[in-house]
């Protein structure tokens, strides 16, 4: 029986790809069709009103639906209105693993009006009259070595330059040797997975919520990852003590990703005191710990024991994705492997990128850079706050001391709504229960909310569009 729009449209959301807004609505039709999520004989939308839900002109919509008649995937009769022509259409094959993780601007979010994940800076504020400087002073001032395959660690300038810079901004104590540069967190933990295997660990225990890419690495790497329990104080770490065959811990013990909340300190050296114990390791990813903005940042775990952990950081967050520059800071009983690991791979950031990041953390620039984009950020972050509150007075906004983003706790069952309403309105956000490991139930509905990612241009409209959905 033809189902008519009202009683499937909570149901289905349309993805608008590509510049053009017709072309746009066609490829969402065509692919809500091949889907199944459009059936054969379902009814659409008049042009009208459906051109109101999305906000484009009215012939825009009709002059869509003319050419999917003329294509025969909708027929049109007088009285009967648009519906889904009844013709075989593949549907595409079901995927093997999980979809990509939201935020990674890999063409889902690209027509999309506003974008409020999380996981991305303000790219438009890159630094690059600054960058510019630093990457002409390095490359005048490199040796021709540095040209060649060189140390799979990394450049020995970049290496000194950030162990004296962790050492200063996030209590990380470093030593130039056991310092490995890679490619970003990705890479770091592929080299870290492969080692720890080879040394015979059966399984890296993770966090209730975190992103399923890293639980996805370790498990290529022949790592089980057992999900530690999570509370109002955050990670359980006391549970480390009942998993047997347990060599490592992956932990964001700063800042939770994306729950948000420092682990508290009896929590933090509960899990220093189990790595010393029974000889694993802490994996320690501290991807966005230099944005705290109402107290001092809270320092690394590494500084409780660098010979149990394993810290992470990038530039990611602070400058760019796109530069593929990251680090690990390693216990001295890893960094031979680790490096060896690396060199056999021959996976590597370029050596003029890190000489530039190199100069770039000597001159100074790098901690103007973050200064500027934290009073930035935190300026966004109380304009989210003040708008939630004032639109919505009974959604808690929480995980604001620090990072990017922020958790907004939704009503209990609305989660899924929610966002199919954002959706609806071109604002691409995330659920709370996309990070939440398989094994463990859903206690919480909420969005993550990215207030780093939109352009100045586009920040209040999206700040607009998020209210506009909220329960």
């Amino acid at each position: 029986m033809a189902n008519d729009w009202a009683t499937f449209g909570s149901d289905l959301h349309l993805e608008l790809r590509g510049t053009r807004l017709r072309a746009g609505l066609m490829d969402a039709l065509r692919e809500a069709v091949r889907s199944g999520r459009l059936e054969a004989g379902t009814r659409l939308p008049s042009s009208r009103s459906l051109a109101a839900d999305l906000g484009m002109a009215r012939n825009t919509v009709a002059d869509a639906y003319a050419e999917l008649v003329a294509e025969g995937w909708l027929t049109a009769r007088q009285g009967s209105g648009t519906r889904v022509a009844r013709r075989a259409a593949p549907r595409p094959p079901a995927p093997s693993g999980p979809p990509p993780p939201s935020g990674t601007g890999r063409g889902r979010t690209a027509a999309l009006a506003h974008n409020l994940q999380s996981g991305t800076p303000d790219l438009a504020s890159f630094p690059r009259a600054e960058w510019l400087k630093a990457y002409r002073r390095a490359l005048t001032a490199a040796p021709n070595e540095s040209f060649g395959y060189g140390d799979p660690r990394g450049r020995p300038e970049l290496r000194a330059a950030l162990a004296e810079y962790l050492a200063r901004a996030r209590g990380v104590h470093a030593w130039p040797e056991r310092i490995v540069i890679c490619a970003g967190f990705v890479h770091g933990l592929t080299l870290i997975g492969e080692v720890l295997r080879a040394r015979g660990v059966r399984d890296v225990a993770v966090e209730s919520y975190g992103l399923w890419l890293h639980d996805e690495l370790l498990r290529r790497a022949g790592l089980g990852t057992p999900a530690l329990g999570f509370d109002e104080r955050g990670t359980r770490t006391e549970e480390l003590d009942g998993l047997d065959g347990c060599g490592a811990v992956l932990m964001t013990a700063a800042h939770q990703y994306p729950l948000g909340g420092a682990l508290p300190p009896d929590r933090r050296a509960a899990v220093v005191d189990w790595a010393h114990a029974s000889g694993g390791f802490v994996l320690e990813d501290d991807y966005d710990g230099e944005f705290r903005y109402d107290r001092q940042p809270v320092g690394a775990l590494q500084g409780l024991d660098p010979d149990r952990v394993v810290y992470f950081g990038t530039a990611s967050k602070a400058l760019a994705p796109g530069l593929r520059l990251g680090w690990m800071v390693l216990p001295q009983e890893l960094a031979q492997e680790v490096a060896a690991t690396k060199g056999a791979a021959d996976w590597t950031s370029s050596a003029p990128d890190q000489l530039a990041f190199a100069e770039f953390l000597r001159s100074g620039a790098y901690d103007r850079h973050v200064r500027a984009m934290r009073l930035r950020y935190r300026r966004r972050r109380d304009q989210l706050v003040a708008a939630v509150t004032a639109h919505s007075p009974e959604t808690r906004v929480s995980g604001i001391a620090a990072g990017l983003h922020a958790v907004l706790t939704l009503p209990p069952g609305t989660e899924q709504a929610t966002l199919r309403a954002a959706a609806w309105r071109g604002l691409a956000v995330q659920g709370v229960n996309r990070f939440r490991r398989p094994t463990v139930p859903p206690t919480l509905d909420g969005l993550v909310v990215g207030y780093a990612t939109p352009p100045d241009s586009g920040w209040q409209g999206a700040l607009r569009a998020l209210c506009g959905v909220l329960p």
